[in-house]
């Protein structure tokens, strides 16, 4: 029984892929996403909340999300950079506007920016094409004018991709998605507008998963760091793989988890042989010069290179 599908790629075992290594012989790349975000007050459109079901203006909830901008961003641009780690920041551009000491501070640690959308409070799949296309152009442009080049990659705000996303990213220029937390290796994905790279994005390894809605500990989210790391680097030994680490700058950025991340940080570094510490766009610029996109079946999707 052949099920519904989205026609983006094709099925495709890890054992069977590519054989190539990351920069200097790595056999895992290691990037950290910190999302920089920014949410409109009193209005819906607040995400996940420590404080659900009040009115708005729903002043707890948002200025919950607001520390992370104030505090929390910057304490983590810090931790990221005394470990010699370069941040991929996953960044509403409306924090260029609001927040733009903390936009500079990543800028000044060698941050890679991903367009985030303008704002976390409208996501993607509750916009028509039209209005959609509107914001990844704005999106795309307002990076491009800040930091003198356009954005290599995208997150769907609240990671909430529409069917024609993948499409209207290929068609602006992107080079990478991390809507589609599948795998972990880059895959080809097929689109209107030509190949594009998904890139290997973290559901679990994430502390809103992790924290908001499992409620697990500061310790509990480290060792979860910890043991990735520990189990993919051994994996690692049979083909390069890709592991990412999701953090928020209110989330993580809070004092007593920021203790325990660093303490995961310190055992990253501290096992450091065979890992590339890099960004997001490092990779997928990487596994684009080395691993070709697959020939598009007739089926409509495309598969990994060959």
């Amino acid at each position: 029984m052949t099920l519904p599908t989205h026609g983006r790629f094709a099925y495709s075992p890890i054992v069977s892929r590519p054989h190539f290594s990351w920069p200097g012989g790595a056999r895992l790349a290691v990037y950290v996403a910190v999302c920089a975000e920014h949410f409109a007050y009193g209005e819906s459109g607040l995400g996940l909340s420590y404080s659900p079901g009040l009115p708005h203006p729903n002043t707890y909830n948002w200025a919950w999300r607001e520390y992370g901008n104030r505090v929390g961003g910057f304490r983590i641009a810090e931790a990221l950079a005394q470990h010699d780690i370069r941040p991929t920041v996953l960044l509403n551009t409306a924090d260029y506007d609001h927040a733009p000491e903390l936009i500079s501070t990543f800028r000044n640690a060698g941050g890679e920016f991903v367009a985030h959308g303008r704002t976390n409070s409208v996501h993607p799949n509750e916009l028509d094409e039209a209005a959609e296309r509107l914001v990844v152009e704005e999106t795309y442009r307002a990076i491009e004018a800040h930091e003198g080049t356009g954005p290599a990659g995208w997150m769907s705000p609240g990671a909430n991709p529409s069917a024609v996303t993948e499409d209207l990213l290929a068609e602006s220029g992107f080079l990478y998605t991390m809507d589609w937390p599948m795998d972990d290796q880059p895959v080809w994905m097929s689109t209107r507008g030509g190949p594009l790279l998904s890139l290997p994005y973290p559901h679990e390894v994430n502390d809103v998963p992790m924290v908001v809605l499992h409620h697990g500990t500061a310790a509990g989210f480290a060792d979860m760091i910890r043991d990735s790391f520990d189990e993919m680097l051994e994996q690692s030994r049979q083909q390069p793989l890709v592991l990412g680490i999701t953090i928020h700058t209110f989330i993580v950025g809070q004092p007593f988890r920021l203790r325990h991340f660093k303490a995961a940080l310190d055992h990253l570094r501290r096992n450091a042989e065979g890992v590339w510490f890099t960004t997001a766009g490092d990779i997928a610029r990487y596994y684009r010069d080395h691993v070709q996109p697959a020939p598009v079946s007739q089926g409509g999707e495309g598969g990994h290179g060959r």
